[in-house]
């Protein structure tokens, strides 16, 4: 699929290249992706990583009311010499406050359990982003993966763009253009935080907020943000999936952000600044009072309805693509994750690695938004 091509580009050149470039097998990162390398390449580096059955999905909380979640338990603490942080504030605060291991490694179970704990996500959305992330950026083998940051250890130069071979920083499923406050993968940062871009949510949020971040501010500032990569950006991407994974990031902050004793539905600044930069929860924070998914989805795009597509020659060239999934085919964002996006990049596994896939693939599939029930299950690699 198009919005994988600089990850897959990235994973053709390392196919390419004789695994001479590897110091030692033995130091392929454990929460590297395997996505892309070659079979010769798999067959050398599997043996050398400590393989384990996928985890189960976690169950629903047995209570999913709100309750303090900045407690005695979780403090906030500051990044240690090696710990990990990426593009996503929410898994960036859960892991700095302890919800996830504080290294920024993590199983899928983890990540899932995380942000049912710490958030109250709804069990379907937990899973859906969690294995669509996992099974492009983690590696199924170990059942690990890296919230963001460059993967160290594979032999090249640590601050080479060749060096972001694992992780949710990927330009892949989590991350990916028009971005609240990332930059786009083309002007080379799309993972650290962009001061510019949040000052436009700033900006945003007091121009049609009153100073919070709201639904109709989560509109404008979307609407605002595709222009801009339109109009910047001659790579920008806007299909599926990073179609969906736009329009819930701007409800996130609002679902997620706000105090769950709030009925206000509105994300102040200062909370804001804390989420977004520092990482971290604001004090006496409590998490949403049910649990909840993207809530508010169907009208971010009122503002500026748009189909999925892309800059097809350059800077405002952008054109419908077709064949991607949008709001009126929430099935085919399914089928097409799997047939053509893991498929692509996991074309004829073996052994551990395909056991692993299948599993991971069968635990993804009941987060399928919309539900299952006119989503029949696809099997690429068979049943185990």
């Amino acid at each position: 699929m198009a919005p994988f091509n600089s990850s897959l580009t990235l994973f053709a050149f390392l196919a390419g290249m004789s695994l001479s470039i590897f110091p030692a097998v033995t130091a392929f990162p454990a929460h590297a992706s395997l996505g892309g390398l070659s079979e010769r390449e798999l067959d050398k580096i599997i043996p050398t990583l400590n393989a384990v059955l996928p985890g189960k999905v976690p169950p629903p909380l047995k209570f999913n009311g709100t309750k303090l979640v900045y407690d005695k338990a979780h403090p906030w603490q500051p990044l240690r010499p090696g710990d990990i942080r990426g593009v996503c504030p929410g898994l960036n605060t859960l892991a700095s406050h302890g919800y996830l291991p504080r290294n920024g490694i993590a199983t899928p179970a983890q990540i899932i359990a995380a942000v049912q704990e710490g958030f109250n996500m709804e069990p379907e959305t937990a899973t859906f982003v969690t294995y669509a992330a996992f099974l492009v950026d983690g590696n199924p083998v170990t059942d690990l993966l890296s919230i963001g940051g460059k993967t160290k250890g594979t032999g090249l130069d640590p601050d080479s763009e060749e060096a972001s071979v694992a992780g949710l920083n990927t330009h892949a499923v989590f991350e990916g253009d028009s971005s609240m406050t990332r930059a786009d993968a083309f002007f080379g940062d799309n993972h650290s935080f962009n001061q510019t871009l949040f000052d436009q949510f700033v900006d945003y949020s007091n121009r049609y907020g009153g100073g919070y971040y709201n639904l109709t501010v989560a509109a404008k500032l979307r609407a605002q943000l595709i222009k801009q990569s339109i109009a910047t950006n001659p790579k920008f991407e806007f299909t599926s999936p990073r179609f969906f994974t736009a329009y819930a990031e701007s409800t996130f902050p609002i679902n997620f952000f706000v105090d769950g004793r709030n009925p206000v539905r509105a994300l102040s600044m200062t909370n804001a600044t804390l989420f977004f930069r520092d990482s971290k929860f604001p004090k006496d924070f409590w998490r949403a009072a049910a649990p909840i998914g993207p809530k508010g989805i169907q009208h971010i795009p009122e503002e500026y309805p748009i189909k999925a597509g892309r800059n097809a020659n350059g800077v405002n060239t952008y054109t419908a693509d077709p064949t991607s999934a949008d709001f009126s085919s929430l099935c085919l964002l399914y089928t097409n994750f799997v047939n053509q996006t893991v498929k692509s990049l996991y074309p004829n596994p073996k052994g551990i690695l395909r056991r692993n896939l299948i599993i991971n693939l069968r635990n993804f599939y009941p987060g399928v938004p919309g539900g299952t029930a006119n989503c029949p299950e696809i099997f690429p690699y068979g049943k185990l």
